[in-house]
């Protein structure tokens, strides 16, 4: 099975950009369970770091984390990135 979560942002207002979003994709030495008995929106690496995508600090932290790396607002298409360098950018701080 090729799981994976999505977390989408939306530049406001609404309609000002086309969204960012993160993909986090089944990998080895991840972890993006599809369910129980994982918590829902957890993300991480097997022995080191982790997140759940529904707090809004990680999310937060993801989207500095695109900000430093490049990613602005004002595209009209949607943006797609790979979230695991991301995830390892808001560990090493």
């Amino acid at each position: 099975m090729d799981c994976r979560h999505i977390l989408t942002f939306f530049p406001q207002p609404a309609g000002s950009s086309g969204p960012l979003r993160v993909v986090f994709a089944e990998e080895p030495d991840r972890y993006v369970p599809g369910g129980a008995p994982a918590g829902s929106g957890d993300v991480g690496f097997l022995h080191s770091a982790h997140l759940n995508l529904h707090e809004p600090g990680a999310a937060r932290a993801l989207l500095d984390a695109a900000l430093a790396r490049g990613w602005r607002p004002g595209h009209r298409r949607t943006v797609v990135v790979d979230g695991w360098p991301l995830l390892a950018a808001v560990a090493a701080r």
